[in-house]
């Protein structure tokens, strides 16, 4: 299904909202953890508005980090030239 910026946005603060509940953390505690401030915290929750590093941010402090480093793999070779080219620059 393909989305809008503002949709994606939307759901990532929602999934970040809930992972902090499950974690049994107020909007403030987080923030600080983070080292982000309350209403930096409270916009990316509600508006899905944030920077970059304050995403990553909270996803170290959410614990989420690792996902985070999987959001732009490398396409998939399109032909069999192209995935030995890729090969051979990767050693593989």
């Amino acid at each position: 299904m393909l989305y809008t910026p503002t949709e994606l946005a939307a759901q990532i603060g929602e999934r970040i909202r809930d992972r902090r509940k499950a974690l049994g953390w107020t909007q403030a505690d987080s923030a600080t953890r983070a080292g982000v401030s309350y209403r930096t915290w409270r916009r990316m929750e509600r508006e899905g508005k944030a920077s970059i590093d304050d995403l990553v941010r909270a996803a170290v402090v959410l614990r989420c980090e690792d996902t985070l480093t999987a959001l732009f793999p490398m396409p998939v070779a399109g032909t069999m030239e192209a995935l030995l080219r890729s090969q051979q620059r990767t050693g593989r």
